[in-house]
């Protein structure tokens, strides 16, 4: 006969600390059957949480959350977190109006951060850290990082400040499980091992304060008991990162062995009265589930609805993201100059078919979007074609570099920006919602928004021979049919006429092609004219826009980005230049932060369907 299961009975995190070591273990079992079941329905980061189960248990065992602040690096490996604090109704996990799939504030108390972009959570630590030692808070601040997140530079800069500082009360566990999305890069991502005993730092201190208390030695001696305390260490095992910035690190420790984190934790807890600690455990990304063990690409990392048994998708479709990636493999076997990097997201990018075939032409930073790009401008200056394969909220974390490093020095940088728009259920730090309007405001960037996935493949072969930077975003999204390869180039500010019009023109940019001539249409059977242009390059205009705009009483520009410094601006502003009076209307993302959900169903909150989008137009003429 079968336990009583005991997940459904933990409700806060105090109801683990009355469990006995069997109830934690059949616990830590119950929740990973749970999240394979899950997120087999409803899709979402599945081997970051099987692995990091017992960290989690821990933590809430041995910290008051949320009194005590456990910030979580990256966030999607919260979803355990989120279990034992209350949130055990996955079935709506990332859909619109649903679970988030990161730290919530809204969602939770315990949820101090809304943190998805990696290596930010140490800076949010010290200010939560040094805050509670001016307001005289009696709380701990904990900081989980890992999963890749240190390979971005942030987390050294404010490793650096730490050190400096040193705030009491401040834990820094990271969680070295091997990898990001991909095998994890990075000389300082492979961590000394060297374990800390307490016996052994009360032996360290107590030396020192007998050999300065005598007259003869004093001061002197203690630092040659340091130096020798150091050599001695040296000897066993080389220091770690932490060690060098003097940080009292502890490590590595089983991250499966709830004994052992807990005496980890405690020791923690203890040396952090004074100054800040760092606890190293090593867990086993997507442990107890044998098809992300046995995934060699990324371990099921992030994943859409799958069959339990073998790990593989309901539902295999061929995306843009793969359509670029074909495209540039085949790009690259004709051109060898061609180079692709990728910050940690090879696959995710489309990038694995052409690492599999140039390995050495494929090169992966880790979680560090601002050195990619650097690293891109440094390969273009030296005569080759890099291009940067990212997310565009990503890409957003970049922007000095795209500005200073790439545009100043007229660089032939390709970047291929995946998620542009509405991305759906990865929610609002995933919207690529702004990179229309940063992009359109960089000096010399060429700027793309492909309709379809023969355009996407149309452009990139333009940027192959483009002089300057050149950005080609398309949204994540099904793709239909492989077109055949090569394409055409698209000539750079050449714009598609779809449908003439005598009421209105309607621009579209991107995905909003597709709903916009369906609208159309729509409104042709109310009685209204309206055209449709394809506006698949946001930067430069075509010439022709006047032309367009002067053959129409209205002018409606519809683009999935936000209207402030987008495509609608751009239009209003070269018509108004050319001195066409024309009433411009604009149509795109609201001035908000936008939900996590099904792109269709996000759009269609914003007014952005098919229907709600001939509505608008017709408001416009009317």
């Amino acid at each position: 006969m079968s336990p009583d299961p005991i997940l459904p009975h933990v409700k806060q995190p105090a109801d683990l600390r009355s469990l006995t070591q069997g109830e934690l273990e059949q616990l830590a079992g119950e929740i990973r059957t749970f999240l394979v079941e899950q997120i087999s329905e409803t899709g979402g980061h599945l081997s970051p949480n099987l692995g990091i189960v017992e960290v989690t248990l821990a933590l809430h065992r041995s910290f008051d959350s949320p009194r005590d602040r456990i910030l979580w690096d990256v966030g999607h490996q919260a979803y355990v977190h989120k279990l034992v604090t209350g949130r055990q109704d996955f079935s709506t996990l990332r859909q619109f109006g649903g679970l988030t799939g990161y730290p919530s504030r809204s969602e939770s108390e315990h949820d101090f951060i809304e943190n998805s972009h990696a290596s930010t959570a140490l800076s949010y630590a010290l200010g939560n850290a040094l805050a509670n030692q001016r307001e005289g808070r009696d709380a701990y601040t904990i900081a989980v990082i890992g999963d890749g997140a240190l390979t971005g530079g942030m987390a050294y800069e404010a490793l650096n400040h730490i050190a400096v500082l040193r705030p009491p009360r401040l834990i820094i566990i990271v969680n070295d499980n091997g990898r990001s999305y991909a095998p994890t890069v990075g000389g300082i991502a492979a961590l000394a091992h060297l374990r800390f005993d307490p016996r052994y730092e009360w032996a360290k201190k107590t030396v020192g304060k007998v050999l300065r208390s005598l007259p003869a030695i004093g001061e002197p001696a203690d630092e040659l008991a340091r130096r020798l305390k150091e050599s001695v260490k040296q000897l066993i095992e080389p220091g770690t990162v932490f060690d060098a910035m003097g940080i009292k690190y502890s490590g590595a420790i089983d991250g499966h062995d709830l004994d052992a984190l807990e005496e980890a934790l405690e020791h923690a807890k203890a040396f952090a009265e004074e100054e800040p600690t760092v606890v190293h455990v090593v867990t086993e990304k997507g442990r107890g589930y044998e098809p992300a063990i046995n995934d060699e690409i990324d371990k099921l990392h992030g994943v859409g609805s799958f069959e339990i048994g073998t790990g593989m998708p309901k539902k295999a479709e061929l995306k843009l993201t793969d359509v670029a990636g074909k495209a540039l493999l085949h790009a690259a076997r004709e051109r060898d100059d061609i180079v692709a990097i990728s910050a940690a997201m090879i696959s995710s990018t489309g990038l694995k078919e052409m690492a599999d075939e140039f390995p050495d032409r494929v090169i992966d930073t880790g979680i560090a979007e601002q050195h990619a790009v650097g690293l891109a401008a440094g390969l273009a200056m030296s005569g080759l074609r890099p291009v940067v394969a990212i997310y565009s909220s990503f890409l957003q974390r970049a922007f000095d570099q795209l500005m200073m490093d790439v545009a100043l020095h007229e660089l032939p940088v390709v970047f291929l920006i995946d998620r542009a728009g509405v991305t759906g259920p990865d929610g609002p730090s995933h919207h690529g919602a702004f990179d229309l309007s940063y992009l359109r405001m960089i000096p010399g960037m060429t700027v793309g928004a492909p309709a379809d996935a023969a355009e996407l493949c149309g452009m990139l072969q333009t940027a192959w021979d483009a002089a300057g930077p050149i950005a080609i975003r398309f949204p994540k999204g099904a793709a239909g049919t492989l077109p055949g390869l090569p394409v055409e180039p698209i000539p750079v500010g050449e714009w598609e006429q779809i449908r003439e019009g005598d009421d209105a023109f309607v621009f579209a940019v991107g995905r909003m092609v597709d709903p916009a001539t369906k609208a159309a249409i729509m409104l042709e059977q109310q009685g209204l004219s309206v055209g449709v242009v394809n506006a698949r390059w946001v930067k430069p205009m075509d010439p022709r826009l006047s032309e367009w705009a002067t053959s129409a009483r209205h002018v409606v520009t519809i683009e999935d980005n936000v209207l402030s410094g987008g495509f609608g601006e751009g239009v209003a502003d070269m018509l108004a230049a050319e001195g066409v009076e024309v009433p411009v209307h604009t149509i795109g993302l609201p001035d908000r932060f936008l939900p996590s959900g099904a792109a269709g169903d996000v759009l269609a909150s914003v007014g952005m369907d098919v229907e709600s989008l001939a509505k608008r137009i017709a408001e416009s003429i009317a």
